[in-house]
């Protein structure tokens, strides 16, 4: 029950950063900016086929249905908006629309994966028109999915990728927009998924595709923008004066975590429970432009389930999920502090934020290592922003959600 409630109070925090997120005026001001300007709308319709990358034996065939899991195909609606020409963000970031989305999922095995649904915050952009009418865009998206049948040892036993009836999801595109008329668009394009639980449940093998796209994107609205009037003309943007600056971020963030461990002479063993995480970032950060910024950051956590395999209190018998018991690990042992290297992408609402450092400040095999980080950040006020990131150790051992609060400071 203890760790239901756990993982539906991370659920709620996802919630709620969705729905401020998309929220046109939600702290998204900038100088001279004037919420009077009205955003300019949008609907968008997507399929994506995609193919189920084979990563645990499960997807490969040792099934109920005795069949490989290869194919998934999932719908997509959205509603999105642009800043009005004349603001501020949209003479910096013309071409990006953000919004908000769901989609529906099959992977064509129903009774052991579901059919899961997903509501999720998106961006897209371009990246480089290659004529009036043909452009290179990204997308990203990222949320939540519910509906999964998760691992169960009496009715889903071999399912042992989906730990949690919800789960994250994310995805990134890269897309060719065709504009057919002032209002609609045709895109078509690669991308990649992956949806996992964080760490806050087990298993959590996860399931990655990559997938295909097709959709139609549509403005609507009396209103029409001024570099949209004439789909003949390639839009240039007017110049908006920005001058380098340092910015100072300050990030507090918690979650919780499940943990196996690997006794000697042992098979491995689920510890029972979740486990605590806390910690906080301090990271002075260099704007190159209105949209790139880079610096370094100081890096502290303290994670409860950090090495206590190394202290199983039992001796007399093979330890096991139901009897193992462990000594508490010194503090230097759970509490480690590290640098690592920032870079971030800077768009209207939402920065992405990636990470690579090392742990100075640290002591035994669960911490001593290089580290990595992806986060999404999103802008409640000019100084105060949602932080929703995971870490990873060893670029490939999944460690950690980081779920806090963010503080900006200096800069304009």
């Amino acid at each position: 029950m203890r760790n239901v409630i756990k993982l539906k109070l991370c659920c709620l925090w996802l919630a709620a950063f969705l729905c401020l997120a998309v929220l046109p005026c939600a702290g998204a001001t900038a100088p001279n900016d004037s919420t009077s300007r009205k955003p300019t709308h949008y609907l968008g319709l997507d399929f994506r086929p995609a193919y189920t990358f084979p990563t645990h034996s499960f997807l490969d065939g040792q099934n109920a249905a005795q069949k490989p899991i290869r194919t998934n195909l999932s719908g997509h609606l959205k509603y999105g908006f642009r800043f009005s020409p004349d603001s501020y963000f949209g003479k910096v970031y013309p071409h990006a629309i953000q919004g908000i989305g769901v989609s529906y999922n099959t992977f064509f095995n129903s009774s052991e994966l579901g059919n899961p649904l997903a509501v999720y915050v998106f961006q897209t952009s371009q990246i480089a028109a290659f004529s009036p009418r043909l452009s290179l865009d990204y997308e990203w998206n990222f949320g939540v999915s519910w509906g999964w049948k998760k691992y169960d040892a009496t009715d889903n036993p071999m399912n042992s990728i989906v730990g949690s009836r919800i789960n994250a999801y994310i995805n990134l595109g890269l897309l060719l927009c065709w504009q057919l008329d002032s209002r609609t668009s045709l895109r078509a394009g690669i991308g990649v998924t992956h949806f996992s639980n964080g760490n806050t449940n087990y298993p959590n093998g996860g399931v990655n595709t990559l997938e295909g796209s097709i959709g139609i994107i549509r403005r609507f609205g009396s209103g029409q923008r001024r570099e949209e009037a004439a789909p003949s003309s390639v839009s240039i943007p007017r110049a908006v004066s920005f001058k380098p600056y340092f910015s100072y971020d300050l990030i507090f963030y918690g979650a919780t975590r499940r943990k196996g461990i690997f006794p000697e002479d042992s098979s491995p063993v689920l510890v029972p429970g979740s486990f605590a995480i806390a910690g906080f970032n301090f990271t002075p950060m260099y704007n190159f432009s209105p949209c790139f910024r880079a610096g370094l950051s100081l890096d502290a956590q303290y994670d409860e389930s950090a090495n206590i395999g190394a202290h199983i209190a039992n001796t007399q018998e093979t330890p096991d999920a139901a009897n193992i018991r462990f000594h508490r690990p010194p503090f230097i042992e759970q509490f480690a502090v590290g640098l690592s290297a920032r870079a971030e992408i800077v768009m209207p609402i939402f920065s992405i934020n990636f990470g690579i450092g090392r742990n100075l400040l640290c002591r035994g095999v669960d911490t001593n290592s290089f580290y990595q980080i992806l986060a999404l950040k999103t802008d409640l006020t000019r100084r105060l922003f949602l932080h929703v990131g995971y870490q990873l150790y060893k670029f490939k051992d999944p460690n950690n959600l980081m779920l806090g609060l963010g503080f900006r400071f200096g800069g304009r």
